[in-house]
């Protein structure tokens, strides 16, 4: 068999494989279904509803994950809360320690000493666990749902 025969059955067989899947593509975008028979339709209805179970199992894959990372980032971050949280009630203590060696040093002149007042307000529990969680979608209308996060840790200083 001469080679350019064998090379225009192989071009007729790629173009007859193009056009069945050129043809299965439209289908599967619900498009030309007209010549299928019911037979026809159920195969691709199920074959569609297998394409979007392994689509919605990749997501809810890629959404746990997502979710894994943040409670990770949640869970540090709640640490360094807590860091800062000692960290300041350590310059707190400092702080007052000084001022009684400067009381001290200065005697209790009138208006040679410094008043300062020291408040810490945490609004939030520190040592309460973060977790969240993957759930259904919810529809809401006109809503933006928004969750902030507040370091609730102060330090006024005043001066007489």
């Amino acid at each position: 068999m001469p080679r350019s025969k064998f090379w225009q059955r192989e071009v007729a067989s790629l173009r007859q494989q193009l056009h069945y899947l050129q043809e299965n593509h439209r289908q599967l975008l619900g498009e030309e279904l007209s010549g299928l028979s019911t037979k026809d339709l159920t195969n691709l209805e199920n074959q569609i509803e297998m394409s979007l179970k392994g689509i919605r199992k990749q997501k809810e894959q890629i959404l746990t994950d997502e979710i894994r990372e943040l409670n990770q980032k949640g869970n540090l971050i709640h640490q360094q809360n807590i860091e800062l949280y000692k960290t300041v009630n350590l310059i707190q203590q400092e702080y007052t320690e000084l001022q009684k060696v400067s009381e001290k040093g200065c005697g209790s002149e009138p208006n040679g000493g410094v008043q300062a007042t020291h408040t810490i307000s945490n609004r939030y529990d520190l040592h309460a666990p973060i977790n969240l969680q993957l759930s259904q979608p919810q529809t809401q209308k006109h809503k933006t749902s928004t969750s902030i996060m507040q370091l609730g840790l102060q330090l006024h200083h005043t001066e007489d």
